[in-house]
C-alpha cells in the first residue's frame, strides 16, 4: 500500500479510502465488519462515511469498527442531507452544522473528525457564516480538516477566498465524482486542487457498477444501481456511456486485466488524486477494486485509456491549446 500526503496538512492517507455508504443498507453488520477487517488487512487507513448514509446507521456501525484503531484511522464525514422531518435539520446554516457535527460524534464514537465534508453547497445560506462555523469547529478541535464535495470549482474558489481573506480554516480536500465517463472534474476542479495543494479523495470510480464489465450497449446484468436505482439510472442514462464501457472492457480483456481493477487504477493514477474511494456490497464486490493495487499503471497506458472515451473542453474552449506543454 501507498501512502500519499493528503494536499499540504502533512497527513498521509492510504492511496484507496473505503466508502462506507453500503453499511446499515446492503450490507449488514457482520458484511460491513468483513469488509472492514479486509480493508485494514491491506493497509487502507481513510474511511468516508455521512451522516445521512442510512440515516446514520452507517455512523454507527463504522464507529463501533474503529473503536479499537481510531488514532490510526483518517475519518470522513458529511454535513448538509436531510436528517429526519425537522425542516431544519438539513442544509448548511450555522445551527444545522452545529447539531449535525455533534450527532455524527456520538454516532462514531469519537471525539473528532479528521475530515468534515460540506456534502453539497447550499444556496440557502450565507457561504460566510458556512466556512465560520466549520472554523469555529476547528478551533474547538472537533474537526481538523475542513473539506468539500459535489461543488462547483467557483464555488469552491469563493470559499477559499473568503477564508484568506478572514483568517479562517480553509477546505484542504475535496471529493468530486471521477471515473472514465464522468471526466468533468478534469476541466476545474482537479486543477484548482493541485494550483491550492488541496487532497482528492475522489468517488465513483466504477461509475455505479457501469465499469465493471457487467454493462455495456444492449447488456444490463439483473440486479445493480443501474437498473434498480432511479438516481443513479439517470446520472449515467447517455448511451455514449455504455458505448466507452463496451470500449474500456474489451481493452481490460486484451490486457488481461479484471475490468473493475482497471477502473480504479486508472483513476488513481492521476496526479492530482489523492485516493479514490471504492465500495462494496460484499467482500467479492471489494476485492475486484482491490486488485487495482496489482495494476501497474503507467502514464502512457493511462492515455491509452482516456482515449476509450471524450476528453471534456478546456475550461476556456481555446481547444487549440488543448496539447501545449
Amino acid at each position: 500500500m501507498e501512502y500519499r500526503f493528503l494536499g499540504r496538512t502533512g497527513v498521509r492517507v492510504s492511496q484507496l479510502c473505503f466508502g462506507t455508504m453500503s453499511f446499515g443498507a446492503e450490507a449488514d453488520e457482520a458484511t460491513s465488519a468483513a469488509m472492514f477487517g479486509r480493508c485494514r488487512d491491506v493497509g487502507i487507513n481513510c474511511f468516508d462515511t455521512a451522516n445521512v448514509y442510512s440515516q446514520g446507521r452507517s455512523e454507527e456501525i463504522l464507529g463501533g469498527l474503529i473503536a479499537g484503531c481510531r488514532d490510526e484511522i483518517v475519518l470522513n464525514s458529511k454535513v448538509n442531507g436531510p436528517m429526519g422531518d425537522d425542516v431544519n435539520a438539513r442544509g448548511l446554516s450555522r445551527r444545522n452544522i452545529m447539531l449535525a457535527v455533534e450527532a455524527s460524534l456520538r454516532r462514531l464514537r469519537t471525539d473528532r473528525l479528521d475530515l468534515y465534508f460540506i456534502h453539497n453547497f447550499d444556496s440557502t445560506a450565507a457561504l460566510e457564516h458556512t466556512v465560520r462555523a466549520i472554523d469555529d469547529l476547528v478551533r474547538q478541535g472537533k474537526i481538523l480538516y475542513p473539506a468539500v464535495s459535489n461543488s462547483a470549482a467557483w464555488q469552491i474558489a469563493t470559499a477559499l477566498g473568503i477564508s484568506a481573506r478572514e483568517g479562517l480554516a480553509r477546505f484542504e480536500c475535496m471529493q468530486p465524482m471521477y471515473n472514465l465517463v464522468k471526466r468533468q472534474a478534469e476541466v476545474e476542479l482537479l486543477p484548482l486542487a493541485a494550483a491550492e495543494g488541496m487532497g482528492v479523495i475522489s468517488y465513483s470510480p466504477l461509475g455505479a457498477g457501469l465499469l465493471t464489465g457487467k454493462y455495456g450497449s444492449g447488456r444490463k446484468p439483473e440486479v445493480g444501481r443501474l437498473v434498480e436505482n432511479a438516481r443513479y439510472m439517470k446520472r449515467y442514462s447517455p448511451p455514449e456511456y455504455f458505448e466507452t464501457a463496451d470500449r474500456f472492457t474489451r481493452h481490460a480483456r486484451e490486457r488481461g486485466v479484471e475490468t473493475a481493477a482497471l477502473a480504479v487504477a486508472w483513476v488513481m493514477a492521476h496526479p492530482a488524486v489523492t485516493a479514490p474511494i471504492i465500495g462494496a456490497r460484499n467482500l467479492t464486490q471489494l476485492e475486484g477494486s482491490l486488485a487495482a493495487l496489482n495494476v501497474k499503471m503507467t502514464p502512457e497506458w493511462r492515455d491509452e485509456i482516456s482515449a476509450l472515451s471524450v476528453t471534456p473542453p478546456l475550461a476556456t474552449d481555446r481547444l487549440e491549446e488543448r496539447d501545449k506543454k
